[in-house]
């Protein structure tokens, strides 16, 4: 329970840097120790997200009712112990003012360059899904949209919503369950686009593909606004609708990409620039 980070000790350092989507910078800092958090978001389930996580569930939805005001309080009081943020991105920056009344710095996570490379082969007959398989990240959109095209679409990943997806595809639609770094750059390089349906705060899948010379359709909300270049890298679609899904799906599939310019969007989110970045938002924490 996120209350009891605040009875937690952590040793005598210059900084102590948590990073956090909940509880991490709630921990007690010792006196003279600066305190930087590195903010993947304010608590989802907290300030957003509502029916996604506990809509579903009568008895869940009650509990959190009561809970999460106080959730709430403690995470707006436990923000003010820290001395200095940084976002995961702008999206999530805009998120920290609004709930901590917080300025955050925006470093972005980094995307493995060296490992997720473009290939040689031309694309296949298939689009593609990598995420986790629960309810926010709306692949039951995909699966509806694409059981009525009987377009094919592989989809990566596991979680809870596997069954109920399951239940939902038909022939066109295969699960390949978790696969290996390895084997996604192969998928990446090899298939026609990513379909990105959900709201995401940074999103890293996308930028995996783009560093393959993948295209994407995503949905024009959240991290992806400041990861995917509309008509260079992808396209986006504005509601969280089949038609509309598919309509920048077959917009996607009718156009010529070029590998080299989406790969290059993709280069400037190196682990170089994310070190860099992360140096300087440490200086000033130590240097206010």
């Amino acid at each position: 329970f996120p209350f009891t980070a605040q009875g937690m000790r952590t040793p005598r350092a210059d900084i102590l840097i948590s990073s956090s989507h909940c509880v991490a910078k709630g921990l007690r800092v010792p006196a003279g120790t600066r305190h930087l958090c590195y903010c993947f978001t304010p608590i989802r389930y907290a300030w957003g997200f509502f029916g996604e996580y506990f809509g579903k569930s009568p008895v869940k939805a009650l509990g959190a009712r009561m809970i999460l005001p106080l959730l709430r309080r403690w995470d707006v009081r436990t923000a003010r112990h820290v001395d200095r943020f940084v976002a995961i991105s702008r999206h999530v920056q805009r998120r920290i003012l609004d709930f901590y009344g917080r300025e955050s710095d925006v470093v972005y996570p980094p995307v493995n360059l060296d490992h997720f490379t473009p290939g040689t082969a031309r694309a296949g007959d298939f689009d593609l899904i990598v995420s986790a398989l629960v309810p926010y990240k709306r692949i039951d959109l995909a699966i509806g949209a694409y059981a009525k095209s009987g377009r094919r679409l592989r989809v990566v990943g596991s979680g809870s919503e596997m069954g109920r997806l399951r239940s939902l595809a038909p022939a066109n639609i295969e699960f390949l369950g978790w696969q290996s770094d390895d084997t996604l750059r192969d998928l990446y390089r090899s298939c026609r686009l990513l379909v990105f349906p959900g709201e995401e705060d940074f999103g890293i899948v996308p930028l995996e593909a783009q560093a393959c010379g993948c295209p994407v359709v995503a949905y024009r909300k959240g991290g992806v606004l400041e990861t995917v270049q509309q008509d260079i890298t992808g396209v986006f679609f504005d509601e969280q609708t089949e038609p509309s899904l598919m309509d920048a799906v077959n917009l996607c599939g009718s156009r010529s990409w070029d590998k080299g310019a989406i790969r290059s969007n993709a280069e400037r989110f190196s682990v170089q620039n994310f070190v860099s970045g992360l140096a300087e938002s440490i200086r000033l924490c130590l240097n206010p």
